[in-house]
């Protein structure tokens, strides 16, 4: 029947690690037709991304789903929450009391899909070929606090840090570290197209129209060894140009699994609906959408006009007239259940007003309306996109203090754009590279930021950041993460607006999809099988 199914992230998180423990490429319903995946994210080679698939290049949530079920890496983050556990490790840990040397031992045995043994030297060359690359997407930067990789015989990695990194594990668990093969991988040069080789739970083939990715076919891997167990035998997962088509498809039964991204209708609708065939799952997610300022640009460059656009966003009526309960107001770049938020923006500015945003402009000379364009991406992160920048637009220009227009352009011209710095006014959206605070802070305030941003304040990179770092217990770097927020509530280089939860939609007889999504949105493609329908 059609239910609504609530996955409590605590209780996933407890029960991750024994799961995890029981591993393997065996056991699990397998056998049957391919479960088949819909997606709306959008996959294409292009001039300016020529190698979307390379994990020395991919920084997307889209890109890194696909990574993730093809590519291993040293560690891997469990189902729900929790902190990484080994995967084609068989165990690693820091072996020194400043958490500046980390070491793994390899499982025994480890093989490429294509049959070719793994050693300690293949993990050297692949995260010494991803640093050495830098590509333009700054995914390298998840790198940046490895000094020297050292091995010891074939099994043993050491990875000697430049400083204190407590959230290194976490690093290990993404696609950039992921293992490949020099064979297929050149040291200095990104595998162009949609090739991609690995030693991940599946191999991996492509359909293509033109520079498209249409499907991505994932088989089963039998030369996997690590600690999933593989649920079927094939999944394919088919890119789709909207919402309202994949949609159809799912009710149709062309489809078994609906992913990112859903429409807040979809949603509502099926959280209501009482019968048929399509189950909705519901997890608690980590998804943020913010605005970035180029604060170089003539409109915004002084901070009063982006703290007056702080004051003024009502967040909550913009979260209950474009996304309702599918969303709540965030007033921090980190997330209310990570560890390390503090509500700074709110701090800071209180509650919506006309008032304080018109002092504010007045008491830096400010000719109003200020005359501003916001920029956003029409077809990556969603079809309400548009409605939330027309709510956005609304509110700035009836106070007066605003002349606002706004701009859509599709994700791959968007994308360009803005490292061209071609937008003053920007929004983005930002799932986690893992779930930790420094996840939220540094790609975006550390050096060789991903937004390509000007902004950069030398407390938060020289101190603030590695100070945070040094911190295994993530509690005791509370000081640290909070001044952070409450520096960026006072500049204004981004603006949060809110966080949202994560949603699939399934046929009935399909399982396992209360583990399909974890918490930094990651697809576990593995989980998924075929039962009996309710």
């Amino acid at each position: 029947m059609n239910r609504k199914t609530l996955v409590l992230p605590a209780v996933v998180g407890l029960l991750a690690p024994v799961l995890a423990a029981c591993g393997g490429s065996d056991g699990g319903s397998g056998g049957g037709d391919a479960i088949v995946v819909g997606t709306t994210d959008r996959f294409t080679a292009t001039k300016e991304a020529p190698a979307p698939l390379d994990p020395a290049w991919a920084y997307d949530v889209g890109l890194w789903n696909i990574l993730r079920q093809t590519q291993q890496t040293l560690m891997i983050q469990p189902r729900g929450d929790g902190e990484p556990v080994p995967e084609a490790a068989e165990q690693c840990g820091f072996t020194d009391t400043g958490n500046e040397r980390y070491s793994c031992t390899l499982r025994d045995g480890l093989k490429f899909a294509n049959g070719d043994a793994i050693t300690a030297a293949d993990v050297k060359y692949s995260i010494e070929r991803a640093i050495a690359i830098q590509a333009d997407t700054g995914v390298s930067s998840l790198l940046s606090t490895i000094d020297t990789v050292e091995t010891q015989g074939d099994r043993e990695v050491i990875f000697h840090l430049n400083t204190a990194d407590a959230t290194f594990p976490y690093k290990l668990s993404t696609p950039v570290a992921g293992i490949v093969d020099s064979d297929d991988y050149a040291k200095d040069k990104l595998r162009e197209g949609f090739e991609l080789s690995g030693s991940g739970p599946y191999t991996f083939k492509a359909e293509t129209e033109g520079d498209e990715l249409t499907k991505a076919v994932f088989t089963k891997n039998p030369n996997y060894k690590g600690t999933l167990t593989v649920n079927n035998d094939k999944v394919e997962m088919v890119s789709y140009a909207d919402a309202e088509t994949m949609g159809a498809d799912i009710e149709n039964g062309d489809i078994d699994v609906m992913t990112r991204a859903m429409t807040p209708d979809q949603i509502d609708e099926l959280s209501k609906a009482s019968g048929g065939a399509v189950d909705l799952v519901e997890v608690s997610g980590l998804e943020i959408r913010y605005l970035a300022f180029n604060t170089e640009a003539a409109t915004v460059k002084n901070k009063a006009v982006r703290q007056a656009m702080a004051q003024l966003i009502n967040r909550s009526e913009l979260v209950s007239k474009v996304y309702g309960s599918q969303a709540e107001p965030l007033y921090s770049m980190v997330p209310a259940t990570i560890t390390g938020h503090s509500n700074s923006f709110f701090n800071e500015y209180g509650d919506p007003s006309v008032d304080k945003a018109r002092a504010l402009l007045q008491q830096a000379n400010i000719t109003t309306p200020v005359k501003l364009t916001l920029n956003y991406t029409t077809d990556h992160y969603g079809a309400a996109a548009k409605t939330e920048f027309e709510e956005l637009q609304k509110q700035l220009n009836d106070s007066g203090l605003f002349d606002v227009d706004i701009k859509g352009t599709i994700w791959d011209k968007y994308r360009e754009g803005q490292k061209k710095h071609e937008y003053d006014v920007f929004g983005m959206g930002w799932f986690p590279d893992f779930p930790d605070a420094d996840s939220f802070i540094a790609p975006f305030l550390d050096k060789n930021n991903t937004l390509y941003s000007p902004y950069a304040n030398s407390k938060i990179i020289n101190t603030l950041i590695p100070e945070s770092r040094r911190e295994a217990d993530r509690l005791s770097a509370a000081d640290s993460l909070t001044e952070i927020q409450d520096i960026v509530a006072e500049d204004v280089p981004l603006l949060p607006l809110w966080q949202g939860k994560q949603y699939v939609a399934t046929r009935d007889d399909i399982t396992g999809t209360a583990y399909l999504l974890n918490s930094a949105s990651s697809l576990q493609l593995w989980e998924l099988g075929r039962g009996v329908s309710d």
